[in-house]
């Protein structure tokens, strides 16, 4: 009886997951966003002039599933369009420059991509058009253009690299991003003060904080922190590219150009994830509590929180958090901050008397360097690595989560699923009825 609760525990925690991951798929968000009603185009509950000519921006993780909707819904009224994301496979008219921008680091496509946007951008208003701009994370690296012509490439990706390891929080990297940016920070919709700009947005920041998502191409932004401020805290200052540093020191993050007609909506990001997985967990049984407040701790005290909240909670219970917890990298491993979360509460809950289940997997079906969206564990799991004779705390000192729950068959396996609104992390608890 104890393993079929077990199994049924397991179950439904990947079953919870997946029910999140439906209620934000960026394609649909996006084809229910975009109406034609006769000479009228909607837009997000905005009206479009439907007599001006439509560009479009689309760039991340989502672009191509919500490129694929803005084309099936507008076609032929789309003048020009430019996208970057992994997906160049996608199908779309020859309208549409395609780029593949890298992912986590710029590449040359990334930077190619974002010149071909500004182009795009200062024809739209010579004709004083609409453009609308799909965005979603990811964004940040698959589209970049550096603020001086003497930052490289190898510049530009150094600085990503040091940026996304060193234990910076999203708002804090977006922050130096930005800084060295000539298309983030709203740089990008400066180019067309005279146009009608629409911003939707699958967001993978925290509610309210959507002007960081792909460092906000179209909303001008004033930092609360500067740049230089956290290339101290981080000790990055010995580390960074002159170029880069040079950049930051000469930036004043000052205002820019506003279109007149500016609107940004929000068509999914993490509450959306987590309040349907909310709603799931409580459909199966389960006494569910959203922890708003377990978001972007360090691991160590994320997972903690977790689980400590969860062990506090009367069974059947479960703990729903989202976010990304700040993951330095210490190894050469494989793996990402999900797998690791689970790695190490794995640990924490090993051998206890109730069912224990934790999952963790990013939105978007990838963990840091890993083809793994996460991971799942429960009280057994040490056991069974002991078993293949696996360390958990070798493969932890290493940053190898994933090679870690791969041997044990546990990792959470999606494939890019088009869409990205953060991380979901799922802890249940039941009694084990033995």
């Amino acid at each position: 009886m104890s393993e079929i609760q077990l199994r049924h525990l397991r179950f439904s925690a990947v079953d919870i997951f997946n029910t999140a991951l439906l209620s934000v798929d960026a394609q649909e968000l996006t084809r229910r966003a975009t109406v034609i009603s006769g000479a009228q185009i909607i837009i997000a509950n905005v009206e479009v002039d439907a007599k001006k000519p439509i560009y479009i921006v689309a760039i991340g993780k989502a672009a191509a599933s919500m490129s694929r909707a803005l084309n099936d819904t507008l076609q032929n009224r789309i003048r020009g369009a430019v996208i970057s994301c992994h997906d160049t496979a996608i199908k779309l008219p020859p309208t549409w420059q395609r780029f593949r921008g890298g992912h986590p680091l710029p590449t040359g496509d990334s930077i190619a991509a974002a010149q071909a946007a500004v182009h795009l951008i200062d024809k739209a208003n010579s004709e004083k058009a609409t453009v609308i701009c799909a965005i979603s994370g990811g964004g940040s690296a698959m589209f970049e253009c550096p603020v001086d012509a003497s930052i490289s490439l190898k510049d530009l990706r150094e600085a990503n690299r040091l940026l996304i390891s060193c234990g910076a929080t999203i708002d804090e990297v977006n922050t130096v991003r930005r800084a060295f940016s000539a298309v983030k920070g709203g740089k990008l919709s400066a180019h067309a003060p005279e146009s009608q700009f629409i911003t939707l947005i699958i967001s993978d920041t925290n509610a309210g904080d959507d002007a960081n998502v792909a460092s906000g191409p179209t909303w001008p932004f004033r930092e609360a922190a500067t740049a230089e401020m956290i290339v101290r805290n981080y000790q990055l200052e010995a580390k960074l590219p002159a170029t880069i540093l040079n950049a930051i020191r000469n930036s004043r993050n000052a205002g820019h150009l506003v279109p007149k007609n500016i609107s940004h909506v929000v068509l999914a990001n993490n509450d959306t994830a987590t309040q349907t997985a909310a709603a799931r967990a409580r459909e199966l049984g389960f006494r569910c509590v959203i922890a708003e407040d377990i978001l972007e701790q360090p691991i160590e005290e994320g997972c903690e929180l977790l689980l400590r909240r969860t062990a506090f909670e009367s069974p059947p219970v479960c703990l729903i958090s989202g976010g990304e917890f700040s993951c330095p990298v210490r190894g050469n491993g494989k793996g990402g901050r999900n797998s690791e979360t689970v790695l190490r509460s794995s640990m924490a809950i090993d051998g206890l008397a109730d069912h224990f289940v934790v999952l963790s997997a990013g939105s978007d079906g990838i963990d840091g360097n890993s083809p793994a969206a996460g991971a799942i564990a429960d009280e057994n799991t040490i056991a069974r690595a002991k078993v293949l004779g696996m360390d958990a705390s070798d493969f932890l000192s290493r940053s190898d989560s994933f090679r870690y729950f791969d041997r044990l068959k546990d990792a959470i396996v999606t494939g890019p699923t088009g869409t990205n609104v953060r991380d979901i992390r799922i802890a249940l608890r039941a009694p084990n009825l033995g």
